[in-house]
């Protein structure tokens, strides 16, 4: 069946479904999964998303569906509303899980071994930068860029919002880079 039978036939079942038939229905979500399954594999990949990632944003995409249909136009194609689902239930995925990439530790073993040039001199430059800023960006620089806590600690510890925390820390940030290009002239 060519692609555009193939979306005029789910069309047509999923209007029927609309209109209560539920053996209609049923016949829409069997058709219909193993493209979603397919596209939902497709977007992991570009997107670097583990691939049994896939199968959760295609239950959601079918519970999206199910909750949703009835914000679909019957009078439109139905191959982009069920793009857009996916897409958009991947990015919800993404987002709720944070975007982590797994890479396994042999292929970057050899980049993690130890420097051997760094030494206390460059802890003293870094320091000597910090003491420059002002006293919430410097306890926020040193909590993110040094020690590796997350936005979320920090403002906790701090008292602050995530949001004032991630503005404090890009203004740092910009003026470290202001103080270290003005030292470095």
């Amino acid at each position: 069946m060519k692609h555009f039978a193939r979306e005029q036939q789910w069309a047509d079942w999923l209007r029927a479904a609309m209109a209560g038939d539920q053996q209609a229905y049923q016949r829409f979500l069997v058709a219909v999964t193993p493209h979603l399954r397919a596209m939902a594999r497709r977007r992991c990949d570009q997107f670097g998303a583990p691939k049994g990632e896939a199968e959760d944003v295609v239950q959601d995409v079918l519970l999206a569906i199910h909750l949703k249909r009835g914000t679909w136009d019957p009078s439109r194609p139905l191959g982009p509303w069920l793009t857009v689902i996916v897409r958009n239930k991947l990015i919800d995925s993404l987002r709720r899980r944070g975007r982590h990439v797994e890479v396994p530790i042999e292929d970057v073993a050899a980049t993690l071994a130890e420097e051997t040039g760094a030494d206390a001199t460059d802890h003293m430059d870094a320091e000597r930068l910090l003491e420059q800023l002002k006293d919430p960006q410097r306890d926020i620089v040193r909590s993110i860029s040094l020690n590796g806590a997350g936005v979320r600690e920090t403002a906790a510890r701090l008292n602050m919002s995530e949001g004032a925390v991630r503005v404090t820390l890009h203004r740092a940030l910009k003026a470290l880079a202001a103080i270290y290009r003005s030292d470095m002239q």
